[in-house]
């Protein structure tokens, strides 16, 4: 995508989160998530630290070439032992705060001040984060991805919240898509939202799903 678009998907992702959480009280924010062993403002600390990352990016620029780009970021990332080490730091870190909505109020903060700083970034600079060398727009959109599968992680037990919106869903779709190796036949029923779930590995495969996916099931799910 340009960077353009991309800085609007990513104030589309980041503002989606703020609705969702904003008018919650500190019991809402201590519902459960999809995220094993993390209530909703653990997730959102865990968002927050991306959108604190995302300002320090911005302002790390970096010699070209990229070393890997929106869908070969994510290629990095072997998981096992340090994602669990990850999500206890993260949880231990929310419960620090005073308050579960002291957690809300930061990432209110945070998040627009990281939308502000994409706006104003070169859109032909590239940037380093985690090691890698990312074109803005990669980065942007590697940021995008995370956070709509993360809130649709956060409204588990939310039930009137907001949902992604669809600026930032379709680069969610079209970075799945890649990793996929290419746009896949959905099954009956499977709505964008749907979709990301499942090739998240949020929810399962079914029997009948496995079928009408043929091979493609075999590389299911490809975003941890």
């Amino acid at each position: 995508m340009g960077s353009r678009a991309s800085h609007i998907a990513l104030a589309n992702a980041y503002d989606g989160i703020t609705s969702a959480v904003a008018d919650l009280d500190d019991l809402d924010l201590q519902r459960s998530t999809r995220c094993r062993g993390w209530m909703v403002a653990d997730l959102l600390f865990h968002l927050l630290c991306d959108a604190q990352r995302a300002l320090v990016a911005l302002a790390s620029p970096a010699e070209p070439p990229a070393t890997v780009d929106s869908v070969g970021y994510w290629h990095s990332f072997p998981g096992g032992d340090g994602n669990v080490r990850h999500a206890w730091w993260a949880r231990r870190s929310a419960a620090a705060f005073d308050r579960p909505s002291e957690v809300v109020r930061l990432w209110a903060d945070t998040a627009p001040a990281a939308v502000r700083a994409a706006g104003n970034a070169d859109p032909a600079g590239f940037v380093t984060t985690q090691g890698h060398v990312l074109r803005v727009a990669d980065l942007l959109d590697t940021l995008t991805t995370e956070a709509v599968i993360h809130h649709l992680d956060l409204v588990l037990d939310l039930p009137d919240a907001p949902l992604p919106g669809p600026a930032a869903t379709r680069v969610a779709v079209a970075t799945v898509d890649a990793l996929l190796g290419g746009a896949v036949t959905r099954p009956d029923g499977w709505n964008d939202h749907h979709y990301l779930l499942k090739a998240s590995g949020r929810l399962p495969l079914t029997r009948p799903e496995r079928g009408e996916l043929g091979a493609s099931a075999i590389r299911f799910p490809v975003l941890g």
